[in-house]
């Protein structure tokens, strides 16, 4: 994984853990929640006839509350001098073998999982709460969260670029069905705070406890 991809992710993952919300990577899931004899292919129209492709993979599953959230982590960078009026501006675009893709997981998992691009934007400079509701600071960094369900993404996106086969969704919608991600009232999501035993209050520190924990 580049280093440019990887420190957005690792930001997301030290705010979960800040907040205390358990996750786990795409790897565990696949082994402690599929199957082993899952299709992870993905069959789409070309010229040629139909094509069957291995699936991209997303990136965490985020345990939470009413629902579990498979996360596909977008970086995006904001340039300083970003102001609240510029807001509809952020880039929300994706590829159309994204949307495919985590299409596809949302199927395998089934009911209690739902899909999200969790757009994770990098601030040059510290951005205002008029322009963000969810902001922190990792590594002498800011970012900034956005996430919006796969399924309200459909429903909104719009063609971007035919020759890179990239989609988004119109500057005013995007602000208007993006949410922050871990309280999002606009997602039905609340992120599950975990810990050890019951009534313990020691906290569970190993993201990979978190299954077993979510079953409870």
């Amino acid at each position: 994984m580049g280093q440019s991809r990887h420190h957005y992710e690792s930001a997301v993952e030290s705010h979960l853990r800040g907040r205390r919300i358990p996750f786990i990577s795409v790897n565990e899931a696949r082994r402690t929640l599929l199957p082993a004899d899952a299709d992870l292919c993905a069959t789409e129209p070309g010229p040629n006839g139909d094509r069957k492709t291995v699936i991209k993979s997303f990136d965490h599953v985020i345990y939470g509350e009413p629902t579990n959230l498979l996360v596909d982590i977008k970086g995006r960078k904001v340039k300083a001098g970003r102001t609240a009026a510029t807001v509809g501006r952020l880039e929300s675009w994706v590829t159309e073998d994204d949307i495919l893709a985590l299409g596809k997981w949302e199927t395998l998992f089934g009911e209690g999982f739902r899909a999200a691009f969790v757009f994770v934007y990098w601030c040059e400079d510290q951005p205002p709460d008029a322009l963000f509701q969810e902001i922190f600071e990792h590594n002498g960094r800011w970012y900034a969260v956005r996430a919006v369900l796969l399924e309200d993404y459909r429903k909104e996106m719009v063609p971007r670029s035919k020759k890179w086969r990239t989609v988004c969704i119109p500057t005013a919608r995007f602000e208007e069905i993006s949410a922050p991600l871990t309280s999002s009232p606009s997602l039905e999501f609340r992120g599950k705070t975990y810990r050890v035993g019951v009534g313990s209050g020691d906290e569970v520190r190993n993201p990979r406890f978190a299954p077993a924990l979510a079953a409870r």
